[in-house]
């Protein structure tokens, strides 16, 4: 007499042939299990990625002094490189340019950089204490602080400096602030949409 035959396989079939469909149902359960492992783990290194990659951009737009150049001068937020005789000299930020609104951007583009570092470490902490099936809820709202921080700097700074002067041009510093808020936006809906699929 055989042995009951685990559920899910054809009771018409013989001893042999059940078990063996038996062990091929079980077989698929194990590999879509470790397909949806790997996918969960490729989707949360790309995920990593994009983070480190925009905090990358957030210091270099925020620390780099090329969001306004010309010829002779390279200005950033924090101060003004001007080139005399071959060689760049810092100076302080012309007192013409509204001081209040130099400083609204000076804040907001360093604190975009702390609250996408402070997402960035939520985020490998729920790694590891997140119940399967959570959302990255607050690693989500650490980016889209971040994201909100960084389009008020760069919107000011569009908004506000270098209006009247057609002799210069935006540096890759500001270029890059527009960048990094398209990419906090992102991964802040992606935190937000995804849920953690392991234990």
């Amino acid at each position: 007499m055989c042995p009951p035959i685990p559920q899910g396989t054809m009771s018409g079939l013989g001893c042999e042939a059940g078990y063996f469909l038996s062990a091929i149902s079980e077989g698929a359960r194990a590999d879509h299990y470790n397909f949806s492992a790997v996918t969960m783990l490729v989707l949360l290194g790309g995920i990593f990625l994009i983070h480190v990659t925009t905090i990358i951009l957030l210091l270099v737009a925020t620390i780099d002094n090329a969001w306004w150049f010309t010829d002779t001068i390279s200005t950033d937020v924090w101060g003004r490189w001007i080139k005399a005789n071959g060689v760049w000299n810092l100076t302080d930020i012309p007192d013409f340019y509204p001081q209040e609104y130099l400083q609204a951007v000076q804040a907001t583009t360093v604190l975009s950089c702390i609250f996408s570092i402070l997402g960035l470490f939520v985020f490998v902490a729920q790694l590891f204490t997140l119940a399967k099936g959570q959302r990255f809820t607050f690693s989500g709202i650490f980016q889209l602080i971040a994201c909100l921080c960084i389009m008020i700097a760069a919107s000011i700074y569009t908004d506000i400096f270098h209006r009247k002067e057609n002799d210069g041009w935006y540096g890759h510093s500001f270029i890059l602030a527009w960048i990094s808020f398209v990419l906090t936006f992102i991964s802040s809906i992606i935190y937000f949409v995804l849920r953690k699929k392991t234990a």
